[in-house]
């Protein structure tokens, strides 16, 4: 850690790991695991090689959500094999600590675990590593930018007027450390009713495509609020399982393919920006 007139030491990309998107909401309960989860299983099985931090420290639920809850192997040094689920690699304090227990502990002892999930991981060769942020914008999202260069971030909200006024402290939160936002991922857009048939806007509906324009962003999608989906994520088994001609998983491929499109434009234009410089 830097002392006082000191300049802190500057993000160190992560050997071998080509992308690190970020995740992100405003608040909780807007779905942003699921995302987060299905998105990685998408890009997956678009053929890229996929990593998954679960950085919600307090509420880590990926390990669920992929159907593996096994703990993850350490050698004599002290580096830490992820585990792997539908071909995704992933680690999670839920793996470590699986369980009801909870974990009690301050801003230290968060930069500590992020520092270990980023460093001591074996990760390997990866074109994509995303990383599931806790709710809000607090103390993990600046441990990461100082620890890692980010690609960018991606936001998910649903459509409510709620849970967009806290997206858009997301948003900003993102600007402030200079890490460029993807763009947002509208969640529980729209509900079908099975029985009518009838399109229900539950949490209203298009509020995320126009908070993203405001904000001069790409608008990623819109996700159904759907039992399958939600199923799928209490069984272990996303929704993405069931390939791009599922109807249900068409709007996270999608978005996949919009994220590293957008992605591999950001590395383009940083990596002229140095060859510039």
């Amino acid at each position: 850690m830097a002392t006082q007139g000191q300049v802190p030491p500057a993000p160190q990309p992560l050997p071998g790991v080509a992308h690190v998107i970020a995740v992100g909401s405003g608040k909780g309960g807007v779905g942003k695991t699921t995302v987060a989860v299905n998105l990685a299983v998408a890009l997956g099985r678009l053929g890229y090689r996929v990593g998954l931090i679960d950085a919600d420290i307090y509420g880590p639920n990926v390990p669920t959500m992929l159907g593996l809850t096994d703990q993850p192997s350490v050698d004599g040094v002290g580096n830490i094999q992820p585990l792997t689920a539908h071909g995704v690699k992933f680690i999670s304090v839920g793996s470590i600590s699986p369980g009801d227990r909870p974990m009690v502990m301050r801003g230290p002892m968060l930069h500590q675990i992020i520092r270990q999930f980023l460093q001591q991981v074996e990760w390997g060769e990866l074109d994509f590593l995303l990383i599931d942020l806790p709710p809000g914008t607090g103390d993990i999202v600046i441990s990461l930018v100082q620890m890692v260069p980010l690609t960018g971030a991606v936001v998910v909200s649903t459509p409510s007027d709620v849970s967009l006024q806290d997206a858009r402290k997301a948003i900003e939160m993102f600007r402030q450390v200079k890490v460029e936002v993807i763009g947002m991922v509208e969640n529980m857009s729209h509900f079908t009713c099975p029985h009518c048939q009838q399109g229900i806007d539950i949490f209203s509906t298009g509020g995320a495509e126009r908070t993203a324009s405001e904000a001069g962003l790409d608008f990623l999608g819109a996700l159904d609020l759907s039992p399958t989906i939600r199923s799928g994520g209490d069984q272990g088994q996303p929704v993405t399982l069931a390939g791009e001609d599922d109807p249900l998983a068409k709007p996270f491929f999608e978005a996949a393919r919009r994220v590293a499109a957008r992605a591999k434009e950001i590395a383009a234009s940083s990596e002229e920006i140095l060859e510039i410089s």
